[in-house]
């Protein structure tokens, strides 16, 4: 059995004592329950968008009421991240991982037999705040389970799981759309999240700060409303517009609650997090790549699902299929970047994933209304691949900054900078593709009535729709003008994610340390395990 050796800060980088870290021998089979646990959140975050159009036939549902369908989920579960991986370091990791999928598994439970739009939304919440009890868990328990060259490979084979539970989700939502009633595709997530529950109690150990602070009430209900607020303002900008009122209110108010936070964590005695992590460039910077790499990808995918459907004529399941490069490209590159990290540093491999997904990126300009799929699928793994070797790393890097203790808030910061990050690629991705298709397209719905010249001009998929009801030529002329002006407007929007990416990329070579450490001692720091080698 292979021994890991840690020793402790005394608070100037000085060594004090050394303690034999025996590893769990269960601990590859908790890795498995903890992956199947992610699964069903990557599912979630993807099999909703493939049954909108199935959800809006069935409760007659406004455009406003099913993005809430989608959003509730994303609003609730990033609000709540920070707060849940606190409570998880205070209680037991176990204990909220174990209670998170009780709360999830209940919510898809009602959401599948819903009577109303109204009751999807809430279950929705529901399942969100499960959600954010499981996701941070699930990491800071990898944490504490794994040390050293493990953990690398640990943090690898759980990004890989969670791309693939993404990749899925489209896929297996539209297989059961086509088979089954709407409500299956909340019930597909209840026999996984049973089977972790009840594995998970047998083979996952309980871990927690061996010495519980009390909770900060303030600083939970500062950081839950300040990312709630700046989320519900990041999803209702492309509808009310960024200078809307209630958007430019609610990210006011919001960085308002976000200096807040900052000062009260500043000055609290017990904080929920300890904003010395920033100082630490394995922390901020490993958030900051992932930050961008999701920003890019979210909006890649919002557009690239559109073009699938719109543009190609990919039906639900088609276009679930079509993604499936994504889920192949992230599984293989996550697993790989262990390696490349170990080779040449995680500097090297965080700042060239990000380079080479801006560069592939820009693949997707050269997309056309007639790019057979083979070469769309070609580029889509590539991308996915390039973020593989972005997501690990980064997630490593991160964790290796935060003490043992404190693994479930430094867990929780990693999962909301993806939500907040991915929420905004959406927002202003969207409203760049959006706008861009707008203009593109005003020319071919002049001469149409007022109502359909304006949902036209919308949303390539009302002006698809919209064709079909027309007359011969005039229909036909009209869905391939709407096509080319989408596919332009793509091809802008990928190339604004492109231009992120390798922007990150430079930042990520300039201030990413070049080798991953498990922890990394600071004046701050005392008492905290740091691993400084292996047996």
């Amino acid at each position: 059995m292979s021994k890991t050796r840690e020793t402790s800060s005394n608070g100037t980088g000085g060594q004090v004592a050394d303690v034999d870290y025996v590893p769990n021998p269960r601990r590859w089979w908790a890795l498995i329950v903890l992956s199947l646990s992610l699964v069903i959140i990557g599912m979630d975050n993807t099999i909703l968008n493939v049954a909108i159009p199935t959800l809006q036939r069935t409760f007659d549902a406004s455009s406003s009421t099913l993005q809430w369908m989608v959003d509730a989920y994303i609003l609730v579960f990033a609000g709540l991240l920070l707060t849940m991986g606190g409570l998880g370091d205070r209680f037991g990791r176990k204990r909220i991982l174990q209670l998170g999928l009780v709360i999830f598994t209940a919510g898809a439970l009602a959401a599948a037999y819903a009577g109303s739009s109204n009751e999807v939304i809430w279950y929705r919440a529901l399942m969100g705040i499960g959600g954010a009890m499981i996701m941070p868990s699930t990491l800071s328990i990898i944490i504490d389970q794994f040390k050293g060259q493990e953990r690398a490979k640990a943090i690898a084979t759980w990004t890989a799981v969670g791309g693939f539970g993404v990749g899925l989700g489209p896929l297996i939502g539209g297989l059961l759309l086509e088979n089954f009633w709407w409500g299956s595709i909340f019930l597909v997530n209840v026999p996984i999240a049973v089977a972790a529950l009840i594995a998970g109690f047998v083979l996952i150990p309980e871990s927690k700060d061996p010495e519980p602070k009390p909770i900060d009430f303030p600083g939970a209900l500062l950081s839950t409303a300040a990312v709630s607020l700046l989320v519900f303002s990041i999803i209702e900008a492309p509808s009310r517009g960024w200078l809307s009122t209630t958007v430019l209110g609610g990210i006011g108010i919001s960085v308002l609650l976000s200096i807040g936070f900052a000062v009260w964590e500043l000055k609290a005695e017990h904080p929920l997090l300890d904003f010395s992590f920033f100082k630490r460039p394995r922390f901020s910077i490993g958030a900051a790549s992932i930050s961008i790499a999701f920003f890019a990808l979210m909006g890649m995918m919002f557009g690239l699902t559109q073009y699938l459907q719109f543009v190609k004529g990919f039906s639900a399941l088609e276009a679930g299929a079509g993604l499936l490069p994504i889920a192949a490209g992230l599984a293989i590159s996550a697993r790989l970047s262990e390696k490349l990290v170990l080779r040449f540093g995680s500097r090297v491999v965080v700042s060239g994933g990000l380079l080479a997904f801006g560069i592939t990126l820009t693949g997707i300009s050269f997309y056309t209304v007639d790019t057979p799929y083979w070469q769309i699928a070609v580029i889509t793994f590539f991308i996915a691949a390039s973020m593989g070797n972005i997501i690990a790393p980064a997630t490593d890097s991160i964790m290796g900054a935060v003490p043992g203790h404190k693994a479930g808030v430094g867990s929780a910061m990693n999962d909301v900078t993806r939500q907040v990050a991915g929420a905004l690629g959406i927002a202003i991705i969207g409203s760049a593709l959006n706008a861009v298709y707008s203009s593109s397209v005003a020319d071919a719905v002049v001469g149409l009535p007022e109502k359909a010249a304006e949902a036209a001009q919308d949303s390539v998929g009302a002006a698809v729709a919209i064709s079909a009801q027309m007359p011969g030529g005039s229909g036909d002329a009209l869905a391939l003008a709407s096509r080319i002006a989408f596919v332009d407007a793509l091809g802008v929007a990928v190339l604004i994610a492109a231009g992120v990416a390798v922007m990150g990329a430079l930042i990520a070579w300039r201030y990413m340390p070049p080798r991953p450490l498990e922890f990394e001692p600071t004046s701050t720091a005392s008492n905290v395990p740091i691993t400084v080698g292996s047996d």
